[in-house]
């Protein structure tokens, strides 16, 4: 039995069923439809950044500004629309800062050969730091009301957001796991060296992951910017572990070249539960941090026993 969900990687399915079955006894507000939907609503834009994180990951690459993009992206199209720039164009203009701060990462971690932890270290502080001077430290509220459409619409009661993150998951499943592309980044992340000398642009993927994964926050903080209906200059504190602990329980090695899309979606889906659940069961929020916590090492230990097994 252990070897078959080792082979078909069913250990995190398995978890979250756990969860459910838990939660559903220890509260009957947690199996309804309209809970349901808020733990999907809440989990979207984790899941945003969980899809970007793991093309980074699987390279044994790793991306600490995602939290820091989400708020400068944010603030910046925010600020855009506020004054009076068109919506989408505002949008569309966050959308390319976020590729932008993506391809600062990649330029130095392909290029220059930096370490991905260092770069993205750097670069959190720096985004956060571009964010708070750009917004002085202060939220940035009266944003059109069409905008809001983004974050709090729905098409036959399903929210929007919840509709682009299963867009954005099944093309991110598409490209990683249906193309050349996709190969050749389990390629990288497997061995760069046997990469390289088969012939794959190793530099090219590894920039390409970088802006991936900067995009993806971008819209992330598009759409939380717009649930909220306000930009605030913290925006995203903290997301980057939400997203790399997604990935991890999900099944992808921070060793890189091992993983699946569908891991990571159930990783993201694991932490709403769990938030949700912890919420309904009015459990003090530093007890859900530490539960985080908690979750992050065991993956990580988790993780650190597989290249023994391979």
């Amino acid at each position: 039995m252990r070897d078959v969900i080792r082979k078909y990687h069913l250990g995190p399915l398995i978890g979250l069923v756990i969860l459910f079955l838990v939660l559903s006894v220890l509260s009957g507000q947690f199996l309804t439809f309209g809970n349901l939907r808020n733990v999907a609503l809440q989990t979207s834009v984790n899941m945003l950044l969980a899809v970007g994180m793991t093309f980074v990951i699987l390279t044994a690459g790793i991306d600490l500004s995602v939290g820091s993009t989400v708020a400068v992206s944010s603030a910046i199209g925010a600020g855009l629309m506020v004054a009076h720039v068109n919506i989408w164009l505002s949008a569309l203009i966050a959308l390319i800062i976020g590729a932008a701060a993506g391809l600062l990462n990649g330029v130095f971690v392909a290029y220059v050969g930096l370490a991905p932890f260092i770069v993205t270290l750097g670069t959190m502080t720096l985004y956060r730091g571009i964010t708070e001077i750009y917004t002085q430290g202060t939220p940035i509220f009266n944003l059109p009301s069409a905008f809001a459409t983004l974050g709090t619409g729905q098409v036959a009661g399903v929210p929007i957001p919840v509709i682009l993150t299963l867009v954005i998951v099944v093309v991110a499943w598409l490209v990683l796991h249906r193309s050349v592309t996709g190969r050749r980044i389990y390629a990288v992340g497997g061995n760069e060296e046997v990469a390289h000398l088969a012939g794959v642009p190793v530099k090219r993927y590894l920039l390409l992951v970088y802006v991936i994964s900067g995009l993806l926050a971008a819209l992330a903080g598009l759409v939380l910017t717009s649930r909220l209906g306000t930009a605030e200059p913290t925006a995203g504190t903290g997301y980057e572990l939400d997203a790399i602990t997604a990935v991890v329980l999900g099944g992808t090695s921070l060793f890189g070249g091992e993983g699946t899309l569908v891991g990571t979606v159930i990783g993201a889906a694991i932490l709403g539960v769990i938030d949700n659940g912890l919420n309904i069961m009015n459990v003090n929020s530093f007890w859900q941090d530490a539960v985080k916590g908690a979750i992050i090492l065991v993956a990580i230990m988790l993780d650190r026993k597989k290249p023994a097994s391979r």
